[in-house]
């Protein structure tokens, strides 16, 4: 009598620039009965050189990597694999990521506070063929949808595209253009006109006043993280 074939284990690929972080994600899911980590990469260009190779069912991503975002690797990787899961992981605040990883293409976003037993949930829910988001995302994300959510300071960021996200969190950190531009391999000229677009669609008339608003609000997210 032939023994009963074991289930094919998830292939997960951790992006992650924190070394220590890596090792603790991976140390987490391989010692799951059901999952391997079967790859990992510190940023979004390491990550798409060895996506081929080492053909995961689930992609883990963190938002904020160095030189290219998180949000522009989901991107490039829904290019090359439309059909291929993908998972933020973050510390950043929910209400302002998870939209946009969403819209970017991922199937689910979890913030680092969470435990190692929410994550994997979260993994499997996603692998699953679901969305995963908390239970107040999933209720603001219906908000948005159903146009029943008034305009605030956080829903006119919100309204920014992805690379004038990018711009204006640049701007909190107290970037000049010049190190924006090298920091996103933009022209200069291509970060000023960004840098106008925030002002219209915040509302906001000096380079001055943006710059103290961008700050103020960096300083807000940095202090919710810790």
């Amino acid at each position: 009598m032939k023994k009963a074939k074991r289930s094919k284990k998830a292939r997960i690929f951790v992006v992650d620039d924190h070394p220590m972080t890596r090792s603790g994600l991976t140390h987490l899911i391989n010692h799951q009965s059901d999952t391997l980590v079967c790859g990992e990469a510190e940023n979004a260009a390491q990550a798409l050189d060895l996506l081929d190779g080492s053909q995961p069912d689930l992609m883990l991503i963190d938002i904020t990597l160095p030189g290219k975002s998180g949000l522009e690797l989901i991107k490039d990787v829904r290019a090359m694999r439309p059909d291929l899961h993908i998972l933020v992981i973050s510390m950043h605040d929910e209400s302002l990521y998870a939209d946009r990883v969403l819209r970017a293409g991922a199937r689910g976003y979890i913030t680092k506070h969470e435990g190692g037993e929410k994550l994997m949930s979260a993994i499997r829910h996603v692998l699953s063929g679901k969305i995963y988001v908390s239970e107040s995302m999933s209720a603001h994300i219906l908000e948005i949808f159903s146009g029943g959510r008034p305009t605030t300071d956080r829903s006119s960021i919100q309204n920014l595209s992805d690379r004038e996200f990018e711009v204006f969190q640049a701007l909190g950190e107290g970037l000049s253009s010049h190190e924006i531009a090298k920091k996103l391999h933009l022209s200069a000229k291509t970060v000023d006109a960004h840098r106008a677009n925030i002002k219209t669609k915040l509302k906001i008339n000096t380079t001055a006043e943006l710059i103290s608003f961008a700050a103020r609000w960096t300083t807000t997210q940095t202090k919710q993280q810790l």
